[in-house]
């Protein structure tokens, strides 16, 4: 009975959750920010519902591939997709599944999905594999608040929230893990949202 309710929450609740959680109007004027900076052959790691579709210049576009194993997800992510005038393709893989060419994307966009990530080293490598020589990595995540009564209750919460929202890391220090991956950080801005601190510390920028 324990794994009859784990599975119906992780495929008919959290998709739910995660849309309205991702979909709020501070990460989406983050969106909207970031993801207008892409250009050529885009890949989109843990696209989701398709909340980034909107957001893309379609003048600079050529294609879109988007990679999130919630396949539960993806039937958002196409009906968002059938109104942009170039190719976009889900694929319900993990990111080191998709067999995709060395050197086949200018551009990679990762928006509030590192935190969920379990082997970020390796996601990492296969964006180094992937992405075209002077390609760029476009990011925005929520992570570690350099505060630390903030960033103690980020690591008082994590036993329960991670579990809970579908393997959401509160405490993970985004920028380090982005030069420990062999990416030089280009821009980057980092805040609070607004929101409760613990969950809306965002970082935002590029990296090549």
């Amino acid at each position: 009975m324990k794994k009859s309710l784990k599975a119906h929450y992780e495929h008919h609740v959290l998709p739910h959750l995660i849309e309205l959680a991702c979909g709020a109007g501070p990460m989406m004027k983050t969106r909207s920010k970031l993801v207008p900076q892409a250009e050529g052959r885009v890949l989109e790691i843990g696209i989701g519902t398709g909340l980034n579709l909107s957001f893309y210049d379609t003048n600079r576009v050529s294609s879109i591939t988007g990679v999130d194993p919630a396949a539960a997800m993806h039937k958002r992510a196409r009906t968002r997709a059938k109104k942009l005038p170039i190719p976009v393709e889900t694929v319900a893989l993990e990111l080191g599944e998709i067999q995709a060419e060395r050197h086949s994307f200018d551009t990679i966009v990762c928006t509030f999905t590192l935190c969920t990530i379990p082997d970020v080293p390796g996601a990492f490598e296969e964006m180094r594999r992937v992405l075209k020589p002077g390609g760029r990595l476009l990011f925005a995540e929520h992570g570690r608040a350099p505060e630390p009564s903030v960033s103690l209750w980020q690591d008082r919460l994590g036993p329960l929230w991670t579990p809970m929202a579908g393997g959401c890391h509160l405490n993970r220090d985004i920028p380090e893990l982005i030069r420990a991956g062999g990416f030089s950080i280009e821009d980057m801005e980092a805040g609070y949202q607004k929101g409760w601190r613990p969950m809306s510390y965002v970082y935002r920028g590029s990296a090549r």
